[in-house]
């Protein structure tokens, strides 16, 4: 968690601050768009961290700088009319998060677009390159999506007994196909039995931590893209 504020504080303070000020010579105050796949109880402290990089940069939110937010709500078709929303609003720049990253590319091609993303952006097509993004599209990526192997020989170690192990993986995210066919490639490797569950929403994961309460399983591995808030509330109730 700290890691990701920390990356939400750089990205803000390196990425944001240069469009702001060439924004702010021409308006009182700029206006920027924060673009969310999910909901605001998931990424609070996403959001909080984005808005500690922009005071870092000397911009407050309501003093200096206006921040526009669209929450999806893990609706991925949303997102595509929220992007347009933002383009439509003319906000300096656009901070957008995984699935969320190709609604504002495809809603422009001009308003700078920094994103935080756990997949590959050159694989998927956002940026020409690491070291040449190119368009108006750059960010950070955690490359979460490419640990499935690792985190299931770090579950192994952990429950070297298990013999029966979840993997809760969300269908709608963009990166689930390619999850799961890693973790379906490790998991005879390992040694390590693996049954799939399906969850795309705060309601469906409490559904299924009831089918995990009644199959006793002995393990859970989730996949990146699922709220660890919803996840972390239906473990612990």
């Amino acid at each position: 968690m700290m890691n990701r504020r920390r990356f939400l504080r750089t990205v803000s303070v390196s990425l944001l601050a240069a469009p702001l000020v060439a924004e702010a010579q021409q308006a009182a105050m700029p206006v920027v768009g924060f673009l969310n796949s999910a909901s605001p109880d998931g990424y609070a402290s996403m959001a909080q961290a984005f808005r500690e990089g922009l005071k870092e940069a000397g911009y407050v939110e309501g003093r200096n700088v206006a921040i526009e937010y669209r929450w999806a709500e893990n609706r991925y078709e949303r997102l595509p009319a929220l992007a347009a929303d933002l383009v439509n609003r003319r906000v300096t720049a656009i901070f957008a998060n995984g699935p969320s990253v190709a609604a504002a590319k495809a809603a422009t091609n001009t308003i700078p677009i920094v994103f935080m993303h756990g997949d590959d952006p050159v694989r998927l097509g956002l940026v020409a390159s690491f070291n040449r993004p190119g368009g108006n599209v750059t960010g950070v990526t955690i490359l979460s999506g490419h640990l499935a192997a690792k985190r299931l020989g770090l579950l192994r170690e952990l429950v070297p007994r298990a013999r029966d192990v979840a993997v809760l993986i969300e269908p709608a995210w963009p990166t689930s196909a390619r999850f799961k066919a890693d973790v379906e490639a490790a998991a005879p490797i390992i040694g390590l039995p693996v049954r799939f569950l399906q969850a795309n929403n705060e309601r469906e994961i409490e559904s299924v931590f009831d089918k995990l309460s009644r199959a006793r399983a002995d393990a859970l591995l989730s996949a990146p893209a699922l709220s660890w808030t919803a996840v972390e509330t239906s473990w612990w109730c």
